[in-house]
């Protein structure tokens, strides 16, 4: 198979579409500090002298644990770095995840984000649509994503996105300012949004999956574990190479607190299926071992 185009635009920067995703540098649950401070400050570090441009990460994390590691580790940010957040959920005493969806509670979301990240314009805000669980719910985003769209126009946001959207959703956001990225659960094994990722494909909108490699349940199948043994690369590699072939607007972000596991992430990127292996790997989203 040819090689593939390893970057992609976001909103106004061509990024590498491999990323970093620092929901990991938290505690157990995404809640408090990390175990090891040092080892978080550290992958971070070791992400940028890795060449990656993009980090994902939100406020809720911790809350406010990953904003702070990310300053701390990389202030001054390189002018090439893109950091992307969310808003849309807070986080309870005991560490629920509540949905913060008004427009009051958003705005408060992007001032905490830039405070934290020492930042006077948010790069990327993707607005979480959340109704108290993980799972997509229905209903109009018109009042959130127009908050944050006024938030844009008084200059506290450069570009908008979304985040656990329906299709529908997403239309609507794109009526009402320009939308340039898409992150949903999206995987090997969680095929819901192939419609979508073609659409978004074909008008140049970056898509983000989240859980790339399984989330909470890290993906299991013999398929991937007989093309990764065939390809000489680990299960998560392939499921990683898997995506950065399914289509060209797919950026990646996926998350650890080890340097170790980080280089092994990246080391996707040059993991190399044939039709073959896509063929036979394309099967366990739709019913395959």
């Amino acid at each position: 198979m040819p090689p593939i185009d390893l970057t992609y635009m976001l909103g106004d920067r061509r990024v590498k579409r491999l990323g970093y995703g620092a929901m990991q540098l938290a505690g157990p649950g995404v809640f408090g500090p990390p175990r090891d401070r040092a080892a978080a400050l550290a992958v971070l570090r070791a992400a940028l002298a890795a060449g990656v441009d993009h980090v994902d990460t939100s406020d809720f994390y911790g809350p406010h644990v990953t904003n702070q590691l990310i300053r701390e580790a990389l202030a001054p940010y390189p002018a090439t770095l893109t950091i992307v957040t969310k808003v849309g959920a807070v986080r309870g005493p005991e560490g629920s995840w509540d949905p913060a969806q008004d427009p009051a509670s958003l705005r408060a979301a992007v001032q905490d984000n830039l405070r934290h990240l020492g930042l006077e314009r948010l790069g990327l805000v993707n607005f979480r649509v959340h109704d108290g669980g993980h799972g997509r719910s229905e209903g109009s985003i018109a009042a959130g994503y127009g908050a944050l769209a006024e938030l844009q126009a008084e200059g506290l946001i450069r570009h908008l996105g979304i985040s656990n959207a329906t299709a529908a959703q997403v239309a609507e956001a794109r009526a009402i300012a320009p939308l340039v990225c898409v992150q949903n659960l999206y995987n090997l094994a969680h095929r819901e949004d192939d419609a979508l990722i073609d659409a978004l494909a074909a008008d140049g909108i970056a898509y983000v999956p989240f859980f790339p490699l399984g989330g909470f349940d890290p993906l299991q199948s013999a398929t991937l574990d007989r093309v990764a043994a065939a390809v000489g690369a680990t299960a998560m590699q392939v499921a990683l190479a898997w995506l950065l072939r399914r289509s060209p607007n797919i950026l990646l972000i996926p998350g650890t607190s080890s340097v170790t596991h980080l280089h092994e992430n990246l080391a996707a990127a040059a993991v190399v299926l044939d039709a073959a292996a896509m063929a036979a790997l394309d099967t366990i989203g739709r019913g395959g071992a």
